[in-house]
């Protein structure tokens, strides 16, 4: 029998939902639910960002509090290995800091790093993408252009050239004080491409269609239209690559660490503990970097993982 309802009263269908229900009862979370890998990954990748931020907290040790560390302390064994203090479940480095601890704040720096860089790039890629779409003409060849050069050399590359000129052109004094704004900057310029690209192909096909005439033709302004109408529709796509480019990034400054220009060794990043680690590989105490790099491979992996179920959730081909 169908259901009577009252003049005046207000179907319960008709009752506006909560952000969270309707989430729950999307495509997008039953495609999460129903993906094993995914759910570990994302679990895998909460844990690490979880530890990373609440690092001042958990962490059992300062690793910049000088006045803690201590040099007789340095190069001691996990705490299961004879010689090992429990104090330092996971060792200490050359410096006497303990490897757990820096490993917190050191995937702390690394994520801060890698999530600038991909908000910088992004930006930059997304602007100069709808730009190239909408605009056509000499603009999109120009940028075009420039995207096609740079995509001829490698990214590590780009960073190392941006990062060498900007410290061959700063002050001494004023080296050390930039140089996470500079690492930051280096990662972004050399990434922002595949989101050009991107928005660029996806624009170029959105505005072509009904609804983008039909805005121009009751005189609604181009910038309103590039942004209202032809931004939401090209976000998909964006956010997979934002990503997958996250964990590029964060290998990238790994790397750029690891080949001593990018942070110092007084920052700890998974990086710089990897490099520090790899001198000391050969006398024995592979705890030093064996810890931070399993940490660095498991981040990547668990983001990549997300990133492929991101790629896959969004394209209804594959749904």
């Amino acid at each position: 029998m169908a259901e009577i309802t009252a003049p005046g009263a207000v179907s319960p269908s008709a009752v506006p939902r909560p952000g969270w229900a309707r989430f729950a009862d999307s495509d997008l979370w039953w495609s999460f639910r129903r993906s094993p890998v995914t759910v570990v990954a994302a679990s895998v990748a909460c844990v690490i960002i979880g530890a990373a931020l609440l690092a001042p907290l958990i962490a059992p040790h300062d690793p910049y509090d000088l006045a803690s560390v201590s040099l007789l302390d340095a190069t001691d064994p996990p705490a299961w290995l004879p010689g090992g203090n429990w104090s330092y479940l996971l060792g200490t480095d050359n410096q006497g800091r303990d490897v757990l601890s820096t490993i917190f704040y050191g995937t702390r720096v690394s994520l801060l790093v890698g999530c600038s860089a991909v908000l910088l790039s992004m930006l930059l890629g997304v602007t100069l993408g709808l730009i190239a779409g909408w605009r056509g003409g000499i603009a999109d060849t120009m940028i075009m252009r420039v995207a096609d050069v740079q995509l001829s050399f490698p990214a590590i590359l780009i960073a190392l050239l941006i990062d060498g000129v900007a410290h061959s052109l700063l002050p001494r004094e004023v080296q050390t004080r930039i140089t996470l704004y500079v690492l930051i900057a280096a990662i972004a310029l050399s990434y922002w491409v595949h989101f050009a690209r991107t928005v660029r192909g996806s624009a170029m096909v959105e505005r072509s269609k009904e609804y983008i005439q039909a805005a121009r033709v009751i005189g609604v302004r181009p910038a309103r239209i590039v942004i209202g109408h032809l931004l939401p529709n090209v976000i998909g796509p964006v956010l997979v690559i934002a990503t997958i480019n996250l964990a590029t990034a964060i290998l990238t400054e790994a790397t750029l660490s690891f080949l001593g220009v990018g942070l110092p060794p007084t920052e700890p990043s998974l990086g710089t503990l990897i490099r520090v680690g790899n001198d000391y590989l050969l006398s024995g105490d592979w705890w030093i970097s064996v810890f931070p790099g399993t940490v660095l491979a498991l981040l990547i992996l668990s983001v990549n993982l997300l990133g492929d179920w991101l790629r896959d959730a969004f394209n209804p081909k594959l749904r």
